[in-house]
């Protein structure tokens, strides 16, 4: 069985993280599902492709990756599992767009015979049955990831679509000199576009020009200070304080690697 890595925008104050987990737990009984985040914003597709781009090379191939951040829920928009060397279900909007740049998809099939999951062991109530059309992650994507992670064939799930029809966000990582914002972090540090950090240059942004250094304490507390970050992205930021309300920054606006 292979385990299924989970990445949301329900947060935590409601229970729809917990019933897509019980849809899996019915559907694959002994599966294990890895939370990989839950309190992205709300619809926010640009953070949420960043943050499966930085988790897609921990995971384990073969592995499931359930992303659902979903604004165009109960649309035309498709629900696809696509297939590389880890296996996406979600919908097609662009949500996979970073991750498929480390893993490309090499088949991908649309999620039409999806059956919703039905509820278990209760007295029927006159009148009642859940909302077919707005919880696709419970009613199809679950039962989808479920079914995969079992090993079971993606046939199963609904006609093949050619990989070249799955929606991509319009984003470039490049090595520079030009980039732009991509996202935030909770500590309002911008995430760029950038594959380059060289250190000794500098970084303009906002009408800023913030130089590159190999960490935070390289710079004092209050000064600006741009590094190559985690997930191998040039990121900005302000040492103990956070750019992007300090400085007004935000999604989109161009950055611009410079000399010494």
């Amino acid at each position: 069985m292979r385990p299924v890595f989970f990445l949301s925008d329900f947060g935590l104050e409601d229970p729809y993280v917990g019933v897509v987990k019980a849809v899996l737990a019915q559907k694959a009984p002994g599966i294990g599902v890895v939370d990989l985040a839950h309190d992205l914003p709300p619809q926010d597709l640009r953070r949420a492709a960043y943050a499966l781009f930085e988790a897609v090379p921990y995971l384990p191939e073969g592995s499931v990756v359930l992303g659902v951040v979903d604004p165009g829920v109960g649309t035309r928009r498709r629900a696809i599992a696509a297939l590389g060397r880890r296996v996406y279900v979600g919908p097609d909007n662009g949500l996979f767009t970073l991750a498929w740049l480390l893993d490309p998809p090499r088949r991908a099939y649309a999620l039409e015979g999806v059956a919703p999951p039905r509820p278990q062991g209760l007295d029927p109530l006159p009148g009642w049955r859940p909302g077919a059309f707005t919880f696709h992650g419970r009613d199809r994507f679950a039962p989808a990831a479920a079914h995969l992670a079992l090993g079971l064939p993606p046939e199963a799930l609904g006609e093949e679509v050619p990989v070249e029809s799955l929606q991509r966000l319009p984003l470039a990582l490049t090595p520079g000199p030009e980039g732009e914002i991509l996202t935030f972090d909770r500590f309002g540090n911008a995430i760029t576009t950038l594959l380059q950090a060289p250190l000794g240059g500098w970084v303009e942004v906002a009408g800023r020009r913030v130089p590159i250094r190999r960490t935070f304490g390289e710079v004092e507390v209050g000064e600006g200070v741009a590094y190559l970050g985690s997930a191998g992205l040039l990121e900005i930021a302000l040492n103990r304080g956070n750019a992007r309300e300090a400085w007004g920054l935000k999604e989109g606006l161009p950055v611009r690697l410079t000399g010494p």
